[in-house]
Formats: structure tokens, sequence, C-alpha cells
């Protein structure tokens, strides 16, 4: 956790993905800005996009459980698990 200029930056450090780490900020339960660490570029800035200005709620909902291949998570499914962690808090 950090300061930025708008509030708090969380950072979550993923596990069982090409991504290593995600950091992200949430006001009053919205997402304002996500930025994944390694990963796929293209694919992660759109996640980030669309998510970005969303409840954590409903991102949730949206890609919990996603999955990567023959892997059990994905980068967007890990956001979620951050973001709940977040929620449990």
């Amino acid at each position: 956790m950090r300061e930025g200029m708008l509030g708090i930056m969380f950072t979550y450090t993923t596990s069982g993905v090409c991504s290593k780490k995600i950091e992200f900020m949430v006001e009053d339960g919205v997402v304002k800005k996500i930025s994944f660490q390694s990963g796929c570029p293209g694919n992660l800035q759109g996640v980030s996009r669309l998510a970005e200005g969303m409840k954590v709620e409903d991102i949730i909902i949206k890609l919990k459980g996603i999955k990567c291949g023959d892997k059990e998570t994905s980068c967007p499914d890990q956001l979620a698990r951050a973001l709940e962690e977040l929620q449990n808090k």
C-alpha cells in the first residue's frame, strides 16, 4: 500500500500467471486505476481500461473464475481475487 495523488495504491502479488503483480486504486467502492506488471501487455491494458470506473463487486462478478489455457487462474481472475481480498479486510 502506498499513497498516490488520488488515494491509496494497493499492490497484490499474483500467483500462477505471467503477470507478477497488480497495482490498483479504489475510491468509494470504485476502481480508479489498475496496472499489471508483466504479462500480456495488450490484453492487460484492455482489461484495465474496461475495469477502471467499475464497482469492485461488479469486477469480481465478471472476472472471478476465468482461466488462462490449462491454468487454474488468469490475470483477470487474479484481479478479482485482489479486489476480494481488499473487500474482506
